[in-house]
């Protein structure tokens, strides 16, 4: 599951209301390729577009970086490892219910959303049977962003969460922490929506159409392109 054909329709309206170059990125998925391949990847991705954007009509000057789901993740990951190993710089992530935490985290959202609502907790257990290659992974921020032990200098964020989604409560938490540290963050909640309302199911849900102009209005402001 998962792939560049699921999220070729948030992608393109993204790239059509922003303006800006979408770079869909097809990372190494796990289990055949577990933690650190599609991190690497997508940050490998990353220094690409700002050393040679410009092959591909891009600013390398102006880089952002989001995704939904494990996406977010991803998204969450390359700022961290941008901010720590000193670059690109990055003008804005935009994280739409992204994995941050564990299931076993004790979340109330794990709880109360744990089936009925698309993406189940047993789904998410699943999940990190295939991406660690063991425990000793999952205090790794760059696999969990939650455990990274400062928030501070990370990059603008836009963080969009569904209220009926087992990751909302982590989602939430990692904006808050973003905010604590100092890190301008805006956060939005689309009260019944569930996962995957971005992308896999926005061809369905007309709510994705003001999420994708929420996520494009932000990239134009980070980009400084709002009057071009």
């Amino acid at each position: 599951m998962g792939g560049l054909d699921e999220n070729e329709y948030s992608c393109r309206a993204v790239c059509a209301a922003a303006g800006a170059v979408v770079m869909s990125v097809d990372y190494r998925l796990a289990p055949e390729n577990p933690f650190p391949a599609a991190a690497d990847d997508a940050y490998a991705a990353v220094r690409w577009v700002a050393e040679h954007g410009e092959r591909i009509g891009a600013d390398p000057s102006r880089v952002a970086v989001g995704g939904e789901s494990a996406g977010g993740n991803l998204a969450a990951v390359v700022a961290l490892r941008a901010r720590d190993l000193g670059g690109p710089e990055l003008a804005l992530q935009v994280l739409v219910s992204p994995v941050v935490g564990h299931p076993d985290d004790g979340r109330a959202s794990y709880r109360e959303f744990a089936e009925g609502y698309f993406l189940s907790r047993s789904s998410m257990d699943w999940f990190f049977t295939t991406y660690p290659r063991d425990e000793r992974d999952l205090e790794d921020p760059y696999l969990l962003p939650l455990r990274a032990k400062s928030f501070a200098g990370l990059c603008r964020a836009l963080v969009l969460e569904a209220e009926c989604d087992v990751l909302r409560d982590e989602g939430e938490e990692y904006a808050v922490r973003l905010k604590d540290a100092g890190v301008r963050t805006d956060l939005v909640r689309y009260d019944g929506m569930i996962h995957a309302f971005f992308g896999p199911l926005a061809t369905e849900l007309s709510v994705a159409r003001d999420a994708q102009a929420r996520t494009a209005a932000a990239l134009r402001s980070a980009f400084g392109t709002d009057g071009e």
